[in-house]
């Protein structure tokens, strides 16, 4: 600052008052105007226009990824199930002393255990996918009675074993296959993201195109394309992959399809 004494004379510098003299805002000496706040706002709102889909890219991209990893620990689980049970894949649905027994889950006493694959795992659970969402009641709660869901669904159709009731009348269907009878393991699907219908209701037997075992096939589980229009897959020879090509899609279902339009990411051939 430029200041002259002249005769006990202070002269300031040209415009020095007039800084001075300015009205002091609420933080600081020096206020922002009104356009500058209405700048600075639209300014932040196009940074969060642009950044939030982005935020939610990598959201989804994160719940994906442990999605992928989910199942390559189940799709493990089957490979170990299978060691332990002379090469035969693991069966989808059974009853023993009375009792339902699933891949996934079991009815034990009065309540739902872990099921077959579960004692293959690290945490000895099924995990489920970060982007399932469960069946809920009114008041926003699961209903502890009812049967518990993964958001995957294993190859019933040519994998595992099921029968066609409970108890002592029921019926087999078809056998668990051998790992050997896979003639093309990394393109045979055994676990996938599944479901059916819309909104879209958890399933845990996979079929294929051409499989009416469970009736119609807008009831029985399809894949479903929860992961921004992916779905992954694990195959039989342990590798875990997502796609988005879609085969006999339904406007009934719009978010499921199946991974082919015939057996053939399916079968044993």
């Amino acid at each position: 600052m430029s200041v002259a004494y002249y005769a006990n004379r202070v002269i300031r510098a040209p415009g020095h008052d007039n800084i001075r003299n300015r009205p002091r805002g609420r933080f600081g000496n020096i206020g922002f105007t009104l356009i500058e706040l209405l700048v600075v706002i639209a300014v932040i709102a196009i940074l969060a226009a642009i950044l939030f889909p982005v935020f939610i890219g990598v959201k989804d991209k994160a719940k994906q990824s442990q999605c992928m990893s989910n199942l390559k620990q189940i799709g493990a689980a089957w490979l170990a199930y299978s060691d332990d049970n002379n090469g035969r894949a693991c069966i989808s649905h059974d009853s023993q002393n009375g009792h339902e027994v699933n891949w996934d889950f079991s009815r034990g006493q009065n309540r739902w255990v872990n099921g077959l694959l579960a004692r293959y795992t690290k945490s000895g659970a099924i995990y489920s996918c970060p982007s399932f969402i469960a069946l809920r009641d009114a008041a926003g709660n699961t209903d502890p009675n009812e049967r518990p869901y993964t958001g995957y669904a294993y190859n019933t159709s040519y994998m595992g074993a099921e029968f066609s009731s409970y108890g002592t009348s029921k019926t087999l269907l078809h056998s668990s296959c051998l790992l050997s009878q896979i003639a093309q393991p990394a393109q045979t699907a055994v676990f996938a993201d599944a479901g059916y219908g819309n909104p879209v209701s958890p399933h845990n037997y996979l079929r294929a195109p051409s499989d009416r075992t469970a009736g119609s096939p807008m009831k029985s589980a399809t894949v479903h394309f929860r992961h921004s229009g992916w779905a992954n897959v694990a195959y039989a020879d342990g590798s875990v992959r997502c796609t988005k090509h879609k085969y006999n899609c339904s406007i009934k279902a719009p978010n499921c399809a199946m991974l082919s339009s015939d057996d053939s990411a399916y079968d044993l051939k």
